[in-house]
């Protein structure tokens, strides 16, 4: 059973969409409200929470955002690890994925996601996509949540946790503050969401 990891920039009230740039979205005004805040420490974080071997889970937005810029990223360890994992990919058009090695999930994207998650092979790592990680929290696909929240208030986006997505409860696993006032927390789903009334 391979371990599938939901990594997200995000801002204070929620925001994650356009965080690299504006070119990534270019109909949405905010784009690229994280490049002010990109910190050494926090990208060395980054770099330790994919670990040696990963494949990534994407949706089809975000393969076609990074299909225009890793493959002709300057060289280094965390390029050559992205190019080189298996792309498996939400998306109705299989045949045009070529930046590889790709594979879509099919078309049922629940299904596909059981079917590689239960392979033998690296951690499965989730990058952004509003539209992917609520259908994964929702059927408690996701085994850990990476979230970099950034001191910015952004008012309108698409968001990571909208309305619908199910009532549960995280175990918070480790959190540290970089320089840049990133806050890099990690939690674990931890069950139901309890209730109860403060004070008894």
């Amino acid at each position: 059973m391979r371990k599938i990891q939901i990594m997200e920039h995000i801002s204070l009230d929620g925001v994650i969409q356009a965080p690299g740039g504006p070119k990534e979205d270019p109909g949405y005004p905010y784009g690229g409200w994280a490049a002010p805040h990109e910190d050494p420490e926090g990208g060395e974080a980054i770099v330790a929470a994919h670990g040696d071997d990963f494949d990534l889970l994407l949706g089809r937005r975000v393969y076609d955002i990074w299909s225009g810029f890793w493959p002709n990223a300057p060289k280094s360890p965390m390029a050559d690890a992205i190019n080189g994992a298996t792309k498996y990919v939400a998306t109705h058009r299989p045949e045009s994925l070529r930046w590889g090695p790709a594979e879509g999930l099919g078309p049922d994207i629940i299904a596909g996601v059981r079917r590689i998650k239960a392979m033998d092979g690296p951690q499965l790592i989730v990058w952004g996509s509003s539209t992917l990680t609520p259908v994964l929290l929702e059927h408690e696909l996701a085994d850990e949540i990476l979230l970099l929240v950034f001191p910015v208030l952004l008012g309108t986006g698409k968001r990571i946790f909208s309305d619908g997505t199910p009532p549960r409860e995280l175990a918070l696993v480790a959190t540290k503050a970089v320089s840049s006032g990133v806050i890099i927390s990690t939690y674990r789903p931890n069950g139901p969401l309890r209730t109860g009334t403060m004070g008894e």
